[in-house]
């Protein structure tokens, strides 16, 4: 289990299996051009260059997960999102969008 103030890789396949079971809330920190070219479906853009964490939803049930393009973005945004406070579970999809295409996830072009 998940402790508070965790911060855990997942991979292409957890996550899928948590966006079909609605147990996720997805959050790209691309930048929009990326995100209007290419999304991973049900994902929310908060692009790492104006993050803000109080645009993310913490007081969910679901389980908290940043993606980027290859992972390095949203261990950044992880970073935000523990100096502004936020002491729960953060998942964050190793690989990133990159990893979630190779692996035969679905793309779908974005919408800001």
């Amino acid at each position: 289990m998940t402790q508070a103030n965790e911060t855990t890789m997942i991979d292409v396949k957890t996550l899928a299996a948590w966006l079909k079971s609605g147990e996720a809330d997805l959050y790209d920190v691309r930048e929009v051009m990326e995100f209007e070219a290419a999304r991973i479906p049900g994902s929310t853009l908060v692009p790492l260059s104006t993050f803000d964490p109080s645009a993310v939803d913490t007081n969910s049930s679901r389980k908290l997960v940043f993606h980027c393009k290859s992972g390095v973005r949203c261990g950044m945004a992880t970073e935000l999102m523990r100096a502004a406070g936020f002491e729960g579970p953060i998942f964050r999809l190793e690989g990133g969008i990159l990893a979630w295409n190779a692996g035969g996830g679905n793309i779908q072009p974005g919408k800001t």
